[in-house]
């Protein structure tokens, strides 16, 4: 296994974790009926900037000879995180506070299934 193919591995259990953290944070947030904090939109802003640190990862490992068991699905996971974390942030602003604590925290469950996906077919 070379360098980048272990790295975006690892990382791919990191943002499972993370996506399940925030997923976590925002819905409790959701049903205290509070709005959303500069700490989880921050958080959420990097977990954006991770994954796409993580796709270059496995375009490097796949451009250095790793190919991963299921390929196609597997780089369609990673392109639909990569697209729609960023699409949930802008969707987010449209509408209230409320609205907007509802869309980050269900964008975080719908990424971290789609990591979880992602780490099963790779």
């Amino acid at each position: 296994m070379s360098l980048l193919a272990g790295l975006h591995g690892y990382l791919a259990t990191v943002l499972l974790i993370f996506a399940l953290l925030l997923a976590l944070w925002g819905t409790v947030t959701y049903f205290r009926n509070q709005r959303v904090s500069g700490g989880f939109r921050s958080s959420y802003l990097i977990m954006t900037a991770v994954t796409v640190l993580q796709g270059l990862l496995g375009l490097g490992a796949l451009v250095t000879g790793g190919s991963p068991r299921e390929g196609i699905l597997h780089m369609v996971y990673g392109v639909f995180a990569v697209l729609f974390l960023p699409g949930a942030y802008l969707y987010s602003h449209q509408g209230g506070e409320r609205r907007e604590t509802l869309v980050l925290a269900g964008a975080c469950w719908i990424v971290a299934i789609a990591y979880f996906r992602g780490t099963a077919t790779g």
